[in-house]
């Protein structure tokens, strides 16, 4: 026979005994901080005052809510009071995404999942994104990895004909004397030549969403009419291409279908754990077939799965570019709230179905296995991804005669071209393994000309600069990025290696410094004058390849943004009554710079919001130049 224990949370410290006194008996958001100020939880509630003070009351087992157990870590509240209940649920499921909290369910990445975007355009650009603005575009997805979005876009690339080009392209008008590659490979109908009407080009795209939506034996049926239509109007090059696009989509259908056939839409979510990872499947069966099979990680500690799925459906569907009308799931979505949201966003009811046998039973097994596999698998690449971190760190350590395991690894690269906009990057590798968050960039402000040496010294000074003032601060998540790394690389050789040094002097700063120079891929420690050189398939000499050609790409791909910026601003952002939205629709329009220079008075005039004054001004003053 077991005994419930009792347990009474300790007093709350005083500035959450303030917020605790002063919140509102309504429905609404709250937000638990830590002594750093980090969110550490998120949570929703029809009423604020009551389910907030629980965390501070008598509660049941240890363990009954992962929160409780860890409330002693809260020293701050904050909340934003909503107008129900439903309005709560997507506040929630918002702020987890921005804030990440430690101790909330949450999708992983869930941030940064790509979607495909149709814009709303008169001609249509098919495109990857992992932002969506309400612009009238419509959005397919979140798929869960950049890999099944690129399969996404190889499939329709093969099946259907569209534009990708940003041109701004007005029906029944040339924007383009000559098309581009697309065209002439048959991957694009040419609309910039005028020469494709935009009933005719919204009906491949109307085809591409049905396709995209899982909707294949929609898209079949209204290809097939538009194969009959080309034939009747003789345009039988085009009548062949959609004869081969339906036969290759029927192929697909067929495979994919799933008995019995005439089942609703529906997804179905199978969790699966593996130690401390969790995992859910999604399958998505639309028109009979199977369509999508997407596994998503999961951060739950000490959650169950019932809450698991209802965190899933609230986070997952509050982005998706579709609902279903029906989710299946092994284990009931209790929470009123995330029935009322789905509802509320497809417009119809969305039926909860918890099936014990048959298909939709064997489909459930079947997508929990899938998880289970993916976690498997996932753990095993994690497990060797660390072992060859490992490697590379002890190679490193051998091979360059380091006391220590080099656990912070930074490296710096400078950019220029004749001394103009002069950048720098800096990569970070932390435990053997590239750390993009990390990232930094500067810009380089006192060095004339083209110093490589100086460029490297103020780099440096700066950024050790902000290391010792983060360490005078309080903020722990600003001192942990610019914390001092173990090892530091310059990309360069004596001379570069020379000038970071007197940096590191200047700074008193004493850590292991290395150049890495690309002819021969020799190390230059600082003040020697033999490089050392590591085998070409040493892994420690591998890693630091990675994170030198890392800031390599970060610090090219920032002097280009700025003298592309550069260029547009000395030629456009002068120009009385040409504002931010006016040059962003000429550049749409025109492409460049140079493509407004060659514009006539009338073309640009004919634009929405230009008028014949400013584009005579527009005209007048890129001629002078």
């Amino acid at each position: 026979m077991s005994t419930k224990r009792s347990v009474v949370q300790p007093a709350p410290p005083e500035a959450v005994a303030a917020a605790l006194s002063a919140l509102p008996d309504a429905p609404g958001v709250y937000l638990f901080s830590d002594a750093s100020g980090r969110v550490v939880y998120v949570g929703k509630a029809t009423r604020l005052k009551q389910r907030v003070r629980s965390y501070w009351q008598a509660k049941g087992e240890p363990g009954a809510h992962r929160m409780r157990d860890e409330i002693a870590a809260v020293t701050a509240i904050d909340w934003t009071v909503t107008d129900s209940p439903k309005e709560a649920l997507v506040l929630e499921a918002n702020l987890i995404r921005k804030h990440l909290p430690r101790f909330n369910i949450r999708l992983r990445d869930d941030r940064s999942y790509p979607y495909i975007r149709v814009t709303n355009d008169p001609y249509p650009r098919i495109e990857r994104t992992r932002r969506i603005v309400r612009d009238g575009s419509r959005y397919f997805g979140p798929y869960a990895s950049p890999g099944s979005v690129n399969t996404a876009m190889t499939a329709i690339r093969r099946l259907f004909v569209f534009r990708t080009c940003e041109i701004a392209i007005t029906p029944g008008e040339q924007a383009l004397q000559r098309p581009c590659l697309l065209f002439h490979l048959k991957r694009c109908q040419g609309p910039c030549l005028g020469n494709v009407a935009v009933d005719e080009y919204s009906a491949e795209i109307a085809s591409l969403e049905l396709f995209l939506s899982g909707r294949s034996s929609r898209a079949i049926t209204a290809l097939k009419e538009r194969m009959v239509a080309a034939s009747e109007r003789e345009a039988f090059e085009d009548a062949a291409r959609i004869r081969d696009t339906v036969l290759a989509l029927e192929t697909s259908f067929e495979a994919q279908r799933v008995p019995p056939a005439g089942r609703p839409d529906e997804d179905i979510l199978g969790v699966a754990r593996r130690g401390e990872r969790t995992a859910v499947a999604c399958f998505q069966i639309r028109d009979s077939a199977l369509v999508g099979r997407d596994v998503h990680r999961m951060d739950a500690r000490g959650a169950d799965d019932a809450e698991i799925l209802a965190a899933f459906a609230a986070q997952y569907y509050a982005r998706a570019g579709e609902i279903p009308p029906s989710i299946a799931t092994a284990l009931p979505i209790d929470d009123p709230e995330v029935a009322e949201f789905l509802t509320s966003r497809r417009g119809s009811s969305v039926d909860f179905r918890l099936p014990k046998r048959g298909d939709r039973a064997r489909l459930l097994r079947l997508a929990e296995r899938n998880a289970s596999e993916w976690l498997a698998k996932n753990e095993a690449e994690e497990d060797a991804d660390r072992e060859r971190a490992e490697t590379a760190l002890a190679s490193l350590v051998a091979g360059l005669g380091l006391e220590q395991i080099p656990m912070r690894i930074e490296c710096t690269d400078v950019s220029t071209i004749q001394g103009a906009f002069t950048v720098a990057a800096l990569t970070v590798a932390v435990d053997g393994r590239l750390a993009p968050k990390e990232y930094r960039r500067f810009r380089v402000k006192g060095v004339l000309g083209q110093d490589d040496f100086a460029a490297h010294r103020e780099v440096l000074t700066r950024r050790f600069a902000r290391a010792a003032a983060s360490g005078s601060r309080a903020g722990e998540a600003e001192a942990e990025a610019w914390a001092l790394p173990d090892l530091l690389i310059i990309d360069g050789g004596q001379g570069q290696v020379a000038a970071a040094a007197a940096a590191l002097a200047e700074a008193g700063v004493h850590i292991p410094l290395f150049g890495l120079a690309k002819q021969r891929e020799e190390l230059w420690p600082a003040g020697a004058r033999t490089p050392i050189l590591l085998s070409a398939s040493d892994p420690g000499l591998r890693l630091l390849q990675r994170l030198r050609d890392e800031a390599h790409r970060f610090s090219i791909g920032y002097h280009r943004t700025l003298r592309s910026k550069a260029a547009t601003v000395s030629r456009l952002d002068e120009i009385p009554g040409l504002g931010a939205t006016r040059r962003k629709a000429l550049l749409r329009r025109f492409g460049s710079a140079a493509g407004i220079a060659a514009a006539s008075v009338e073309e640009l005039a004919a634009l929405p919001g230009i008028g014949p004054a400013l584009a005579a001004r527009i005209v007048a003053t890129l001629a002078a130049e």
